[in-house]
């Protein structure tokens, strides 16, 4: 088909979101002149806003509101959400999410006369998935049982649309392809204790860095994460700089200056990957093969059981911006 207005739903997370970026951007190749708007929550909503393509973002706080569904606060947000995605009819939606959530907004869109929903017909390995996402779509498209996050998204938009996804990925974040300072970003936060990396670690790998010359920028999300951000800096000295915390595209602008970023599976580090910055990531399970960096001569993967030793990520960077 060729579309004039799509509607992107993909809510959450930030690494999934980051992961649909490139769909985004082959769409956009293969119809110039298509209108793309996406939904997302509002906390993504500032790096989605910087996503070259997308007119008009869409932001919903489905994880607020359910835990107050009957506030009086969140039917007034839930009503102005509504009128908002109702403004304008969809020649098609797609929900790349495969969520009873996304399968909700996808269901409550406005569709053109000739519209029609489109949805992953399957689960692919290592995500979530449920089965109203196929349920309310017209098109329930079959993909790949094993396949990289950003992969997934690309093909499931080239088989509803026609086309056929050209070169590597692309963001449209921009990237650092010339950093403006010495500075590498340590991403140790992440939702998931399980996929920290000892904090001991971090230091001793900043201690690398600053010998090699570096600055050490740290930012985080969350108390805990400050707290473990101070923490490391007082070990490293006045080299080693606790970033404040700022909205993602602020934060996605800072990153993009620096000269480089080592970080366990977060968000900040798929922004680093979509920011074509020099950039390791760290595995403590095996299934960077589906969300990891995919140009492995500027960024790696670095895995092992239950954390990779310091020399390995040590190892790794030195690859990516030395050459080995």
């Amino acid at each position: 088909m060729t579309p004039g207005r799509v509607l992107i739903v993909k809510l959450s997370s930030l690494g999934d979101v980051v992961h649909t970026m490139p769909a985004v951007q082959d769409l956009r190749e293969a119809f110039p002149e298509a209108r793309i708007d996406w939904v997302v929550e509002r906390a993504f909503a500032p790096l989605v806003r910087r996503c070259e393509g997308v007119a008009r973002v869409i932001a919903c706080e489905l994880r607020k509101w359910r835990k107050a569904p009957l506030a009086r606060g969140t039917r007034q947000e839930w009503r102005a959400f509504r009128t908002e995605l109702h403004a304008q009819p969809y020649d098609a939606v797609v929900d790349l999410q495969g969520l009873t959530k996304s399968a909700l907004i996808a269901h409550m869109a406005r569709l053109t006369p000739q519209g029609r929903r489109f949805a992953m017909a399957n689960r692919t390995e290592g995500s979530s998935y449920e089965a109203p996402t196929r349920w309310v779509a017209d098109v329930a498209v079959p993909v790949e049982p094993s396949s990289h996050a950003v992969q997934r998204g690309r093909a499931l938009c080239a088989q509803v649309f026609g086309y056929r996804p050209q070169g590597t990925p692309r963001y449209g974040l921009g990237h650092a392809a010339i950093a403006r300072d010495n500075t590498v970003v340590l991403v140790h936060g992440t939702s998931r204790a399980d996929k920290g990396w000892p904090e001991d670690h971090w230091i001793a790998l900043g201690k690398r860095l600053l010998e090699q010359g570096r600055g050490v920028g740290l930012p985080h999300g969350s108390d805990a994460e400050r707290a473990r951000s101070q923490r490391i800096a007082r070990a490293l000295g006045p080299q080693a700089e606790v970033w404040p915390r700022v909205a993602l595209d602020a934060l996605t602008d800072r990153m993009g200056r620096c000269a480089g970023a080592i970080g366990v599976d977060s968000g900040l580090s798929h922004i680093a990957v979509a920011l074509d910055l020099p950039h390791v990531q760290v595995y403590n399970f095996d299934t960077a093969w589906r969300t990891g960096p995919l140009d492995h001569a500027r960024q790696r993967s670095v895995f092992a059981s239950p954390a990779p030793s310091v020399d390995a990520v040590w190892d790794a960077w030195q690859a990516v911006t030395i050459g080995g």
